[in-house]
């Protein structure tokens, strides 16, 4: 980070499908002494995904800085990995808790802080699309009105709760959102999907085998627990790689490729598309 200023974060890029071990990702310090600084793992930043872990000590948070602006022109989903998190839309006054396991999900323009509350520190995977590469990270950030004053209460609410409220410009994802599929041949989860970006989860038991298929964008795929084995194929070349809890794989868009769970157990994974879930 450059001392006294603004310091875009790294943009790590692949040509071919390419696994991103958890020690491997590029670190980067996000922030200054105003906004809070956050410790991220950037695992790709592409022409069409983004993808990092970010990390808060127990206690800490962020909030922006005229450099460092929290708003942003993409559509992003928070999943929780460790943790729980506070989050804010310092404009609104809206305030959401995010359990481990759970997902916030918001849409351009909107404003946003976290804080790691309870006894543990906070990590929490972000996927964003479309990617600081197309302008929607600090250039977008510094067209916005600066937000002088935050605000972390929603007044509205008063005389009004429980009952009709109007949609806020946050919401959180839990397992009952999740719309399921199996046209993979195995447990397929729609977490969020937008013009820009799908997040889906997968559940892959001891000796299942994902069907070999292709997206319309980009993926990061993630790995939450147990251990996947992942087939790519990039025109005549073949990639397989063993990933396990905090590896991830990325699969540039058209190229086909497949998951086995060659384990014991079950294996999670959550994986960012972008822009098109479909081929």
């Amino acid at each position: 980070m450059t001392a006294g200023g603004y310091s875009p974060s790294p943009r790590p890029a692949f040509d071919r499908p390419t696994a991103i071990r958890a020690v491997a990702a590029t670190r980067h310090i996000w922030g200054d002494a105003e906004s809070g600084e956050v410790a991220d793992r950037i695992y790709a930043s592409t022409a069409r995904i983004h993808a990092l872990v970010f990390s808060l000590p127990r206690g800490g948070a962020f909030r922006h800085s005229r450099e460092y602006r929290t708003v942003f022109g993409a559509d992003e989903v928070l999943h929780v990995l460790s943790g729980t998190m506070v989050a804010a839309n310092p404009e609104t006054g809206e305030v959401h808790k995010v359990e481990r396991g759970e997902r916030l999900v918001f849409g351009p323009g909107t404003w946003h802080h976290a804080f790691a509350h309870g006894e543990e520190a906070l990590e929490v995977l972000e996927l964003f699309a479309p990617p600081p590469s197309t302008g929607t990270s600090g250039a977008y950030a510094r067209t916005r009105p600066y937000l002088e004053e935050p605000v972390y209460a929603d007044d509205d609410a008063l005389g009004a709760t429980p009952g009709d409220r109007v949609p806020g410009t946050m919401r959180v994802l839990r397992a009952a959102d999740i719309v399921w599929r199996r046209d993979l041949g195995v447990l397929t989860g729609v977490v969020a999907s937008t013009e820009h970006l799908t997040v889906v989860t997968h559940e892959l038991n001891a000796g299942d085998a994902a069907a070999s298929h292709s997206h319309g964008g980009d993926e990061l795929l993630y790995v939450l627990s147990g251990s996947l084995w992942v087939r790519a194929w990039h025109g005549e070349e073949v990639h397989v790689f063993e990933l396990g809890p905090g590896d991830a794989c990325y699969v540039p868009m058209g190229d086909r490729h497949e998951y086995r769970n060659h384990g014991s157990g079950l294996a999670e994974a959550i994986a960012g598309i972008a822009p098109a879930y479909l081929p």
